[in-house]
């Protein structure tokens, strides 16, 4: 039986289980999403899935079909600052608001249900898509690492964006999030 983390709308997040590598791989290498995020190989994924504890792989997928449409890297997850690291955050299915379904997902989970005070992701700087998601989600720009990625041959910048407890649980109040 899967582990369901959080449920909302028209999707649940749910702890991955190795029947979902062939997915998972399939996001992280797919060329449209490959250009934004340095991917991991099949046997870090098993060993995430089978021995993690600080960091898991979780599937998003639709509620009524359990038909996956996402894949997130949650790192941190034993830090004693209660602080998350969401390493990848990868929609299948564009343009139907599940990055942003996802994203509240993904804050509920890490600060309603697991107490967490702080997350925060890196992002490449010409990934207009995933910033614009990230800031209407309540992420703030935290700082840039320059030239700190080298892909193909050339350096590439990383936007640092972070939200905290108290900003998340604000924006609830503003009923911004699920």
């Amino acid at each position: 039986m899967a582990e369901i983390l959080h449920v909302g709308r028209r999707l649940e997040l749910r702890k991955a289980t190795k029947e979902d590598l062939d997915f998972i791989m399939k996001l992280e290498y797919d060329p449209e999403n490959l250009k934004f995020i340095v991917p991991f190989d099949r046997d870090f994924h098993t060993k995430i899935i089978e021995e993690g504890k600080a960091a898991m792989d979780v599937i998003v997928e639709e509620i009524d079909t359990k038909e996956p449409v996402g894949y997130l890297l949650i790192n941190g997850l034993t830090t004693p600052a209660k602080e998350l690291e969401w390493t990848h955050v990868i929609i299948d299915k564009k343009g139907k608001g599940y990055g942003h379904e996802a994203m509240k997902l993904l804050k509920a989970w890490g600060f309603d249900d697991l107490k967490f005070h702080r997350a925060w992701l890196d992002c490449k700087d010409y990934n207009a898509r995933a910033l614009h998601l990230y800031e209407s989600e309540g992420m703030q720009r935290e700082g840039l690492i320059r030239e700190t990625i080298l892909t193909n041959g050339v350096y590439e910048n990383l936007v640092i964006l972070g939200i905290l407890d108290r900003e998340y649980q604000a924006r609830k109040e503003q009923g911004l999030e699920l």
